[in-house]
């Protein structure tokens, strides 16, 4: 996005405006919230024809225009569509992508209800899944087949944070004619603009930062040009467009995801650099940590990072993490991220087949909210001494 006289903006200049003209709207700052399913014409000749902007509740309004344009203007997309969930975000464009017969290659470390989706419904379809490294890189090459239609990304992976090397990968999958997809969730298009990095279809779960506030479900899909418009007639005939309500608080939500995105990063960086000097963490699993092995990979794509990550304690099992979790007091045990209260979960890796990693003990996946560091830190204080006498 640019100003009126073309001048390039700042990412929160971009956040702030992006979207909507108040002057289409008699100059509110926020569009109005269609609620809509019918959508009257004319004349007869106009509705056979279809012949105006919006024609029906499913297919688009003033409040999903909003929203895709500005997430458009964010991602330097073609096109973005609006979906319920950030599941949905995932399977509507593997259904776009993917017939019976074709090969999907999906990285190990991904979102597990993505693995469940590919592992019932798309086998049932007949769809051949198959697994990879995420640390594969171009190497993805010497797995792609005649009929891989579809290689699937998530970067950094869920749980463990494993770094993929996006753009080594998209260059090999394109080069045997695959289309590219990302699940981007954990950067957002503020640290990570996918599909300049080669990929062709960024993902993400819109319930988690741009909504940012856990009270909605909504997930967004960007295509380049060359696969905007299999991406839309897939949307339009599965009719599985968001709500105006959600839609505008997502939108809401946008306008101020820069300022709250850097104090997650912030408060999660100086979390995880404590954590990797107290006694009874093993390992920090943080991207921006010299200490992860991805960290280059990161250095090198990344702009930011956000405000997940997770630890590993040492030794221990299923007793030590429960009276980890148990002992927590502001960190609430709930899943989902991205909002503003900060979130523990325990990680279970029992459905991978090659990212499984070699931990000293139980894996936590920790959501840095927007309390008060020094809060935080006596809370997993408590946590981790609770644990070491388990």
């Amino acid at each position: 996005m640019a100003g009126r006289d073309d001048t390039p903006q700042g990412i929160n200049t971009k956040l702030a405006h992006a979207g909507n003209d108040p002057r289409d709207f008699f100059g509110f700052v926020n569009p109005p919230v269609v609620h809509a399913s019918t959508v009257l014409f004319p004349d007869a000749a106009t509705m056979a024809e279809r012949n105006q902007k919006y024609t029906y509740g499913t297919r688009g309004t003033p409040t999903t225009d909003a929203l895709t344009s500005a997430i458009d203007a964010l991602e330097g997309s073609a096109g973005t569509i609006v979906v319920p969930s950030g599941l949905a975000a995932v399977t509507v464009p593997l259904l776009a992508f993917l017939s019976s017969g074709d090969h999907l290659l999906i990285t190990d470390s991904v979102y597990h209800p993505t693995r469940n989706f590919a592992d019932t419904m798309l086998e049932r379809l007949g769809v051949e899944v198959e697994y990879y490294d995420p640390l594969v890189g171009a190497g993805i090459g010497r797995l792609m087949k005649p009929n891989t239609k579809v290689v699937f990304t998530e970067s950094p992976g869920s749980n463990t944070f494993e770094m993929q090397d996006i753009p080594a990968i998209a260059q090999a999958a394109k080069a045997s004619g695959a289309v590219v997809m990302m699940d981007n969730t954990w950067a957002t298009p503020l640290y990570f603009r996918p599909l300049d990095h080669g990929v062709d279809i960024s993902i993400h779960a819109a319930t988690k930062y741009p909504a940012g506030h856990s009270d909605v479900l909504i997930g967004t899909v960007s295509a380049n040009q060359a696969h905007w418009e299999t991406l839309c007639e897939t949307f339009n005939t599965l009719g599985c467009c968001s709500g105006p309500d959600d839609v505008y608080q997502t939108l809401r939500g946008l306008r101020t995801m820069g300022v709250r995105l850097q104090r997650h990063q912030e408060s999660a960086l100086t979390l995880a650099r404590w954590l990797e000097e107290q006694p009874g963490v093993a390992r920090v699993l943080h991207p921006a940590l010299p200490s992860h092995p991805g960290h280059a990979i990161w250095k090198r794509d990344f702009s930011g990072s956000s405000g997940i990550f997770s630890i590993v304690l040492v030794g221990g099992g299923v007793r030590q993490a429960h009276a980890f979790l148990d002992a927590l007091k502001i960190f609430g045990l709930g899943y989902s991220w991205g909002g503003f209260e900060s979130l523990a979960v325990p990680v279970r890796l029992t459905d991978r087949t090659m990212a499984t990693g070699q931990y000293d003990g139980p894996v936590l996946r920790l959501q840095i909210g927007l309390e008060d560091v020094d809060d935080l830190k006596a809370d997993l204080e408590c946590a981790l001494a609770a644990a070491a006498v388990a």
